[in-house]
């Protein structure tokens, strides 16, 4: 699309938004109102806050029916909640093109998840079933100076259901396509009424597998996991609250239903492979919280400490054919401890934030590749990372109108970096040049050891993440507002060492600014939002992926260079009456590259045809409209859902070689309540069976991948397409 083209969509965004506004310009509100945290200054309201943000609260999350986060994921515009899908629940998202493409674990995130305050520090394992969940945000563009490292894209904050002084309970059982059947149930009880009070939940599904593999005709996609949760509120006085939450849970299941291109059409769901992986995902983990209600400015100390041990195993049929060519194992160990201490008050016209926060990590990557029973190759990484930051934030309300903030973070980041390469015990590395670790097997992933080829690696960083906005408030219903904001993604080294010639690659941090202005506008009817931001991009992170003879797939992380990106997006809803409502939201993304400093094609050479390529994962242009309606039936009452939702297509990996399908996403909810207590719900996911995978991955042109002159072999892990369910809920 041409510079004045996008420049003409975004103009009639904001064009589509005053014709809105004036339509709904009289009448009832009839959306859900939910409390966000989001600027960690109180509870507040979304249309009030000067940010763009999404939030989904209880009511939303059931009436389309989510159980995981990928389920939003073309909910929202410019947001992308996608699984990579080379493993399950390895989190590859993206928030107006910012985003990661990676399963390896060294690759931190751009789009941050934190999980009741707690920071998830990889993607691996960062995408599980949801259960007992009181809401869910999405704030849009860089977050740095309230949340830290690795909120470039955005954030992504979720929250569960926390103890309460009263008795309740609730319960739901789905049926869906597969077959799969899951369930969640959660109880509340006040052991000593007004001073403790504990919560337990629990999840569990079966999935019988909604594919069939072509080679042996077989369900796959099997799955079975459960998870559970207590917490625990401890209220000894009126100002002083402790909330314990504990988490387990674990997931067994197959490997992923990887497409071959080569061998079959993208728009259809067919694949064969003689090897079915698997996946074995493990998480524990525990997270405190303490609010201190303190006189000094009515403010609220809070601490929140956490700790989170993921164990993410998964095995794939990467060839993705019926011979036995290319499969590889990966083990993902990580272990996280981090406390944050903050303090928020206000002083006359001054509210204050102010706040310490530490993080470290331990990590241990292990990489096996097998490309016969007795040809393999193994390598990985072992790390660990200490974060340190101070942040503070000031909003000057100069009148009742005018709000001026500023805020500003400081980081130290340092990581320790052992590598293996990835290799045979037969392999050279580097020529004539004996490397450390040469005539030894790259490691024993059964063992979970590593055989390092390279000394030890450190790196540390300073980093300045700062923010100023403006906002105006001229009337009751009317925010506006321009924000600047910078945020930094953490540098590393990459884990994934798989190409015998190069050595392990250092690579610097990422960092992002951004300028944007946004409007939300409230009316009798409902709300109309639009949001303008231009990002400019400076040693961009990118983990090229290109087909390679010898490892099969060579993975290099490395700073690509600079690039500017910018689009809108809008968001509005009208009750048309009481009982009838539509929401519709449409987004925007141009990106090009300003200045590339590395070979992203694989022609092994720097110049314009890699400034050309376009940036993986950037659907230049996404937009839906769902309509809701709800009416009194045989006592109780019936409820409808009805949602469209289109996204552009986009290309997969840096060489823009593999590429991601445009989608068209139909779903629909029909739910009768006979009363306030339960509930009945049909419902079908992705109606018009869109053909989508989470990856596409181009492997060597051989016939052994199965090429044969036409389209390229590719690994591409498909998504399910059409499926319906049933949902039977009880309780609150």
């Amino acid at each position: 699309m041409s510079r004045t083209a996008a420049v003409s969509v975004v103009y009639s965004l904001v064009l589509a938004s005053a014709w809105m506004q004036a339509a709904i310009a009289d009448g009832g509100v009839a959306e859900e109102v939910v409390v966000v945290t989001a600027a960690r200054h109180g509870e507040a309201y979304a249309q009030n806050l000067p940010i763009t943000l999404n939030v989904f609260g209880e009511t939303s999350l059931r009436a389309r029916n989510v159980e995981s986060l990928r389920d939003l994921s073309y909910a929202m515009p410019n947001v992308q909640l996608e699984d990579v899908g080379t493993a399950r629940g390895i989190a590859n998202f993206s928030i107006r093109g910012v985003g990661v493409n990676s399963s390896t674990a060294s690759v931190d995130p751009a789009v941050g998840l934190f999980v009741d305050g707690l920071y998830v520090g990889i993607n691996a394992g960062a995408l599980s079933d949801l259960f007992d969940v009181e809401a869910i945000e999405v704030l849009r563009g860089p977050q740095g100076t309230l949340y830290g490292r690795n909120v470039t894209g955005g954030a992504v904050l979720l929250r569960t259901r926390q103890p309460v002084d009263e008795f309740e309970a609730h319960g739901r059982l789905t049926v869906e396509t597969g077959p799969k059947l899951s369930g969640e149930a959660a109880i509340n009880a006040p052991l000593l009424p007004g001073l403790l009070a504990v919560r337990l939940a629990i999840q569990g599904t079966r999935d019988d597998g909604w594919f069939t593999n072509r080679h042996d005709g077989a369900k796959f996609g099997a799955d079975t996991g459960y998870a559970v949760r207590i917490g625990l509120r401890l209220t000894p006085t009126s100002s002083f609250e402790t909330v314990l939450r504990a988490e387990y849970g674990r997931d067994d299941g197959d490997g992923p239903a990887g497409q071959n291109h080569a061998l079959f059409s993208r728009r259809g769901g067919e694949f064969s492979l003689d090897n079915p992986g698997y996946a074995r995902n493990r998480h524990g983990q525990a997270i405190v919280e303490t609010n201190w209600h303190v006189p000094f400015g009515d403010g609220v100390v809070t601490n929140i400490a956490g700790w989170r041990d993921v164990t993410v195993a998964w095995a794939a049929d990467i060839d993705s054919t019926p011979a036995f060519v290319f499969h590889t194992r990966v083990l993902n160990v990580e272990s996280q401890r981090s406390d944050e201490t903050r303090y928020a008050g206000s002083f006359g016209p001054l509210d204050v934030l102010a706040g310490i926060y530490y993080f470290e990590q331990d990590l241990l990557y292990i990489d096996e590749r097998n490309f016969s029973p007795v040809f393999r190759r193994t390598g990985g990484g072992k790390g660990y990372c200490r974060d340190g930051a101070g942040f503070a934030s000031i909003d000057w309300h100069a009148s009742d109108a005018l709000t001026l903030s500023a805020g500003l973070r400081y980081t130290h980041e340092a990581k320790t970096s052992h590598i293996s390469r990835v290799r045979r015990a037969a392999d050279n590395l580097d020529g004539a040049t004996v490397v450390p670790g040469e005539g030894v097997v790259g490691g024993d992933l059964d063992a979970r050891t590593l055989n390092y080829s390279d000394g030890l690696f450190f790196q540390a960083w300073d980093d300045l993440s700062p923010r100023i906005a403006l906002q105006w408030l001229p009337d009751a219903r009317t925010n506006l507002y321009a924000s600047w904001s910078r945020a930094f993604r953490g540098g590393g080294i990459n884990f994934r060492t798989s190409t015998l010639s190069i050595a392990p690659r250092r690579y610097d941090p990422e960092n992002q600014s951004t300028f944007e202005v946004g409007w939300k506008q409230r009316f009798d009817r409902g709300y109309a939002n639009v949001a303008l931001f231009r990002n400019r991009i400076s040693d961009m992170q990118r983990d090229t992926n290109l087909a390679d003879p010898i490892s099969g797939v060579q993975q290099i992380v490395l700073n690509a260079g600079d690039a500017t990106l910018y689009g809108g997006e809008i968001e509005m809803h009208w009750a048309v009456s009481e009982r009838f409502s539509v929401a519709v939201e449409a987004g925007y993304v141009h990106g090009r590259y300003r200045r590339v400093t590395a070979d992203l094609n694989g022609d092994l050479i720097v110049d314009r045809a890699d400034e050309r390529l376009r940036i993986p994962r950037l659907a230049p242009l996404n937009y839906g409209i769902t309509f809701a309606y709800a009416a009194p039936l045989v006592g109780g009452e019936a409820r409808a859902l009805v949602g469209f939702h289109h996204r552009d297509a986009a290309y997969y990996n840096d060489s823009n070689l593999g590429r991601l399908a445009a989608a068209d996403m139909l779903d629909v909810n029909l739910t009768f309540a006979p009363s306030e207590f339960w509930s009945v719900a049909l419902y079908g996911k992705n109606l018009t069976d869109a053909a989508t995978w989470g990856g596409d991955t181009v492997l060597p042109a051989t016939a052994a991948f199965g090429y044969s002159g036409g389209a390229l072999p590719t690994f591409s892990p498909l998504n399910k397409g059409r499926v319906f369910g049933i949902e039977i809920r009880a309780g609150g």
